[in-house]
């Protein structure tokens, strides 16, 4: 993952039947993190800093691959 998230979330798409969120960086890495429930993900697409969320709520609490 980038070394420094503050501000570089692209974008996010989850699918809730699988409990899988995928976040799309500023250098163009995406990464799904699996097993993030709902509330999570609604949370993280209404905060209004989305790499410090990132760094408080998913990273380093979900398992997760890199897809790009």
């Amino acid at each position: 993952m980038p070394d420094s998230v503050s501000g570089a979330v692209r974008g996010i798409r989850y699918d809730e039947e699988r409990q899988r969120l995928v976040i799309r960086f500023e250098d163009g890495g995406e990464y799904a993190f699996v097993g993030v429930p709902g509330e999570v993900n609604r949370s993280f697409a209404e905060a209004p800093e989305k790499g410090s969320f990132f760094e408080a709520e998913i990273s380093g609490h979900y398992p997760y691959n890199k897809l790009t």
